[in-house]
């Protein structure tokens, strides 16, 4: 199964694609965990991502299409995968659609998580005092929902024009959630 999460940050994107990922046996990408892990590393592309996201930006199309080409191409994302923050924006849509064609997969459903933005800062103004990450605070995260409505909104209409949007309320008990994906995609 090849799916997409998309959803303002602080939805639950990465909880409820691990969820998935486990119950479907299909690997989890998520382009926040890449990023930070190539900034661990202070690797070039770390270094660059670290410059947009520590202003709540979108790191270069380009970038990330780069990155997410060769990740789709190792074996164990041949049997599935749920992609979680790619794609964020049309161009990154349209070149993903490149990269499927390319390697013969096809995208089963796009899972929207939808949720109240005031509830959505203060899940993340919690995340970010007990994780430590930078890009949680009340400044940043208003910014990053600006530019989510801006930039990654515009996937819903895409992927509803390819019949693929599968939209799901995401507030509620984290189990709750999952049933939900998991009624959708079946």
């Amino acid at each position: 199964m090849y799916l997409i999460f998309i959803g303002p940050p602080g939805a639950g994107k990465g909880t409820q694609a691990k969820r998935i990922c486990d119950h479907f046996s299909i690997v989890h990408l998520s382009t926040g965990v890449i990023l930070r892990d190539e900034i661990s590393k202070n690797s070039p592309i770390g270094k660059s991502a670290k410059t947009f996201i520590d202003v709540g930006q979108l790191v270069p199309d380009d970038v990330l299409l780069k990155k997410m080409s060769g990740r789709l191409a190792q074996n164990d994302c041949n049997n599935g995968y749920c992609l979680d923050g790619f794609p964020r924006t049309i161009t990154q849509a349209k070149g993903l659609e490149q990269i499927l064609t390319n390697l013969n997969q096809s995208l089963d459903a796009v899972v929207s998580i939808v949720a109240d933005e005031e509830e959505l800062i203060n899940r993340l103004v919690l995340r970010g005092s007990t994780s430590g990450r930078t890009d949680d605070t009340p400044e940043i995260i208003r910014q990053r929902l600006r530019v989510y409505r801006r930039q990654t909104e515009p996937l819903i209409e895409f992927y509803e024009q390819q019949n693929l949007i599968k939209a799901v309320e995401g507030v509620g008990k984290i189990t709750e959630i999952t049933e939900r994906i998991l009624n959708t995609l079946v």
